[in-house]
Parts: C-alpha cells; structure tokens; sequence
C-alpha cells in the first residue's frame, strides 16, 4: 500500500524540522499584520518576534481563510496522482476552512468519483493539532490507509483536552470571543482566564485566576483531572505566542506533577496568535475521558 500524504493548515504548531522530516504538507491560512498581506504561512516572511512584538506595540493582525479554489486545485492534483491524503483543519467553528475543504471536495469528486482524500474538522487548534497530525504520522508508519487513518482520528480527536490562558483578554474580544465588559474589566484587574477547546470545537471562559504563575498551575490542575493520577503520559505539548519562559515553567510544573514521556514546547503561530496574542500559553494532551465526560465531570 502506498503511504497516503498528511496536510496540515497553520493553526497547526508544529515545528518546520517535524514537518520536513515527515513529509507534511502545509496549507497556509492567509494574515495580514497592518493590512500587510502574509500568504507565506508561519514565519516566512515576518519573524515570530517581529511579529508579537508589532502586536505588543499596537498592530493589527486579521487572519482569513483558505478559498475553495485552493482546496480544488490541491485536491485535484492528488485525484490526478491517483494518490490518497487526509487534511487535518483549524476547528470549523473557529472559522470556515473547512467548510471550503468540502465544497471543494464536492466539486472534485464530480470529475473523480473514486478520489481518497479526507477533510478532518479537527475541533481543535494549536497544540492539539499538533497532536492529531503525530497520530497521523504514527498510523500511517504502522501500515494504516488514509481512510482508516481518518476514521480513527475522527474518533481520537475528542479525547484530545486543551487548555490556554492569554495575558491580555482584549485579543479574545476583538476575535469575537469575549464581550469588551468581560475584556476591559478582565485587563484592568489583571485577570488571567484559562479557557478550553469545548466537545464541539468553540472556545470557551472557564476559570479566571489572578497572576501568571497561578494561572500556569491551574492549567496543570486541569491537566491533571483529565489523566490517572498514576499514569505515564506519553505526550504533552505546550505553545506559546513569545513567552518561551512561562512555556518552560509550565513544562516544569508538568513534570513535577507526573510522569510525562515527552514534553514538546512550540510557538504558535501568526493565525491563532493574531486571535490570543502575544503571551499566551497551550497546555494539550490526551486524556483518559472524552470531552463530553471531561465538561460533565467538572464543569457541570
């Protein structure tokens, strides 16, 4: 069986040497920082620290999404290869990609009925895209289709739990996230919120805490309820938008809570930065419940 390719688009974090060795190929989201177009994807064009710091400094970062007609061309190439391929995307709540992504595919498949390429509604950003396209990787070297490789995803991805807290609120306002009083009144109180990746891939507020650093351990806390407390965790992955300090702390507040195998910490990138700002840290991992269980257990 020939090995299927594996798309990401870049609300994916994942770092370019993991991409490069893996063969993953990346479909960039479009932004433009300053009404400057960027189409290049992650840092490209603009340095990361260029980026947040303009952000810092009063820029104005907007974030699009990618056209059918991008969706079409690339799907039709494969169709033409004959070859076979799955696309992990940004949430479809947080935006219409990929809702493009099935237009697109729509459009294709009247000309290739028999085409093998599978959208995937991630639910999900970031760090836990991060992780799905891992999960990818690994079912496709364990001699895996692209369509079983999908359907186990689609199955994988709702035990997957996010969790983030942002240092300045009015990011998530101008996103459409929170309401200016929440935002303003949050800013001038120093509030720092922990938000999370609901079931069906909305963000949403669920607990506020004052200071950073207590803001990072309640981050561990709800990592913690979501895992045995006497289990190895393979994988945690923590990103941060220019703030590789509170990164490292949460790594080491991680640690001393558990056995973790692995620790992966990444940048995230200019799309979901434009949304969460600079300062923002994503703690993810895979849980031992799903997000149905997780919200009934203790958010209800």
């Amino acid at each position: 069986m020939e090995p299927f390719s594996i798309f990401v688009d870049t609300s994916c974090d994942l770092p370019q040497e993991y991409l490069e060795e893996h063969g993953i190929e990346v479909l960039p989201i479009p932004f433009s920082l300053n009404e400057v177009e960027h189409k290049g994807g992650y840092w490209q064009e603009i340095s990361s620290k260029d980026y947040y710091d303009a952000l810092r400094n009063g820029g104005e970062a907007k974030t699009s999404l990618i056209n059918s007609s991008v969706f079409a061309q690339c799907f039709t190439e494969l169709a033409e290869q004959g070859k076979s391929a799955l696309f992990i995307i940004l949430s479809a709540p947080l935006s219409a990609t990929y809702q493009s992504a099935l237009v697109a595919l729509e459009q294709v498949k009247q000309q290739h009925p028999d085409c093998q390429i599978y959208p995937i509604d991630s639910i999900s950003a970031t760090v836990l895209n991060s992780l799905l396209a891992q999960q990818a990787v690994k079912k496709r070297a364990e001699g895996l289709s692209a369509e079983q490789t999908a359907a186990w995803l689609e199955e994988k991805k709702h035990t997957l739990l996010g969790f983030f807290t942002v240092d300045d609120l009015m990011y998530l306002h101008r996103g459409g996230r929170l309401s200016m009083i929440s935002a303003v009144s949050g800013s001038l109180l120093k509030i720092k919120p922990v938000l999370n990746l609901q079931p069906d891939g909305t963000l949403a507020l669920k607990d506020k805490t004052r200071g950073r650093e207590a803001a990072l351990k309640l981050l561990v806390d709800r990592f913690m309820k979501g895992i045995s407390p006497d289990a190895t965790v393979e994988t945690v992955v923590i990103s941060h938008a220019d703030c590789e300090d509170d990164a490292l702390r949460l790594s080491e507040l991680v640690r001393e809570a558990v056995k973790v195998n692995e620790v992966q910490i990444t940048l995230i990138g200019p799309v979901i930065g434009a949304h969460v700002g600079p300062g923002t840290v994503a703690l993810g991992f895979e849980a031992n419940m799903t997000r149905e269980e997780y919200e009934a257990r203790f958010y209800q």
